[in-house]
């Protein structure tokens, strides 16, 4: 092996690892390392001046492995990949140490951080040396699209693509389209009518050619890989099977079943009722209480089954603004009720939220305030009483203990994953958080995609989100599929396992350990193999196999030792 010209690149990140890690020592201690022909220390790294710098090096001083000691490789490995093939050198001489997650972040000793980050800067040099050029290979991409659930997000998700010309298959659970959005009477801040913009929507994709819906359907499977998709769709007409290229999952969510909270006696008191149910009421243009009366006070509580130690401790987002626009409809149907809301804190975020919230106030909703983990307590009323029932309410606002007359309650329910969270989940391969929603790739980097590639998540399936967050998500995982079709094939990572067919001893603990899928069985060779396409070089085949028969590329012993005397 010829001697390496190594460049190696020390950032700041600002403040962020400057401030505990001797950035400047850290490039002067590598530029001391065997095949080291340059180190430099710079403020931002990945900055254009950053990425230019190392280009320059590289056709300078011909350099042919480049050490990049910055924050993880999660945020930054393709873009320094990137700068190298700019230059004209292969991406993959490239390797990152993580001085800022694994350093400057966790310790606070700068002189332990600093000796930690030129340890870790250099057993990357050290690795580099055995670093391979590999070279990036290509699928094609089936231009049709699965798209799961046939609520707001999905319905846009499929007329994106459709009108776009792409064949889009969406397949809806229920006998209708419009999900939980189509059970809603207004929608805030601007009180726009829920059913008239779902109507839109479902007219367009049930009259889009482009458009195949499936009712009361479910996908049976999906095998394949990014590109080359093939699943079963099941309905009443039948098994159908489709080949696509990508799948959108917009299940959405669940409403929270409000009975689950003792205290509030849904379920036995009937008039106290959930959300949803005073949103069948609003839609028929009649409020009223079980004794067919209208209401003279009407008392809103927020987070039932939200921010609460013993159910769910997360924030539902949609329950502020929908509890507001209670008052307002309420109000404009009843105009001698009275409207308490009863909240924990109030969440006004949104373009036009906090105006709504005033326009609350502006019309006289009473708003006390409870806190968090306490439930108000309801108490029957009196024959003498002009209401059916008080509720016994700690106010935070007025530090007093207040009974409210109430003829109705509304229970502002949150939203919980789907029971059939667990099932999609391994349907399509995607990770669940603990409360059930599916994982993204990246929280802010990389918020529809998710560890399979090809499969995107969008709406409240994810989380709690409103109409114009799912909408957007809707639209941010088509514009990442159309991406992909116009170019029409994919990049597949030349990092990935692979194995050696003479060593294979046909065991197949491989094929039950890839989490992604990625390793199949030729029964007819009785040898496994690594379905490049769908491998995320995870390693878990390198290291159980039992007759060494599978490498790592990337990944390689070689690599691992040197990095590993590099650091001790």
């Amino acid at each position: 092996m010829d001697t390496p010209k190594i460049g190696v690149y020390v950032c700041n990140c600002g403040t962020n690892i400057k401030k505990v890690v001797d950035c400047d020592e850290v490039a002067q201690q590598a530029s001391e390392q065997p095949g080291v022909v340059c180190a430099r220390s710079y403020k931002y790294m990945c900055s254009n001046p950053g990425q230019e710098m190392i280009i320059k090096d590289i056709q300078e001083q011909g350099l042919d492995r480049v050490v990049v000691s910055a924050c993880s490789p999660r945020m930054h490995e393709s873009t320094f990949r990137g700068a190298l093939a700019k230059a004209g050198l292969n991406p993959y001489f490239l390797e990152m140490a993580n001085i800022r997650e694994q350093c400057s972040w966790v310790h606070t000793d700068p002189r332990a951080a600093t000796d930690k980050a030129t340890d870790l800067t250099r057993g990357a040099v050290r690795r580099v040396v055995f670093h391979e050029a590999l070279e990036k290979r290509f699928v094609d991409m089936c231009p049709a699209t699965l798209v799961i659930g046939g609520g707001i997000t999905g319905l846009t998700a499929a007329l994106e693509l459709a009108e776009s010309g792409n064949q889009v298959y969406l397949v809806e659970q229920s006998g209708r389209l419009g999900g939980n959005l189509a059970n809603v009477d207004l929608t805030a801040p601007y009180l726009d009518s829920a059913r008239d913009l779902i109507r839109e929507r479902i007219l367009r994709a049930t009259r889009n050619p482009n458009i195949t819906v499936f009712l009361d359907a479910k996908v049976e499977s999906l095998d394949g890989y990014v590109g080359n998709f093939k699943a079963k769709v099941a309905s009443a007409g039948g098994t159908v099977p489709v080949e696509i290229g990508s799948v959108v999952v917009a299940t959405g969510y669940k409403p929270f079943d409000a009975s689950r909270v003792k205290a509030f006696g849904h379920g036995t008191n009937p008039n106290v009722i959930t959300s949803f149910e005073f949103e069948a009421m609003l839609r028929k243009g009649r409020i009223l209480t079980d004794k067919g009366r209208p209401p003279r006070y009407v008392t809103v509580i927020h987070c039932v089954g939200s921010r609460s130690e013993e159910f769910h401790p997360y924030c539902s987002r949609v329950c502020c603004m929908t509890a507001l626009k209670y008052g307002q409809e309420i109000k404009s149907a009843l105009p001698d009720a009275f409207v308490y809301d009863l909240y924990i804190d109030m969440h006004a975020f949104g373009k036009g939220c906090e105006d709504f919230y005033k326009q609350a106030s502006e019309i006289r909703t009473i708003f006390m305030m409870f806190q968090k983990n306490t439930a108000p307590q309801i108490l029957p009323g009196g024959p003498k009483d002009d209401c059916e029932m008080f509720l016994r309410v700690d106010d935070k606002l007025s530090g007093e203990e207040v009974d409210i007359p109430t003829d109705l309650v509304v229970l502002m329910v949150g939203m919980e994953a789907r029971d059939d969270s667990a099932e999609v989940a391994r349907l399509v391969n995607i990770s669940r958080d603990k409360d059930g929603w599916f994982i993204e790739s990246h929280p802010k980097l990389d918020p529809v995609a998710t560890t399979t590639d090809g499969v995107y998540i969008a709406g409240c399936c994810q989380s709690p989100k409103d109409i114009n967050e799912s909408v957007a998500q809707a639209r941010a995982a088509t514009a990442r599929i159309m991406a992909k079709i116009a170019k029409g094939r994919i990049e597949v990572d030349a990092v990935f396992a692979e194995v050696n067919q003479d060593d294979c001893s046909g065991c197949r603990v491989c094929n039950d350990l890839c989490p992604y899928g990625a390793i199949d069985f030729n029964s007819e060779t009785r040898r496994s193999n690594v379905i490049s396409a769908m491998c995320k070089a995870c390693g878990a085949c390198v290291t159980a196999c039992p007759s060494a028969a599978i490498k790592g590329r990337h990944f390689t012993d070689e690599q691992i030792f040197a990095q590993i005397e590099g650091v001790l």
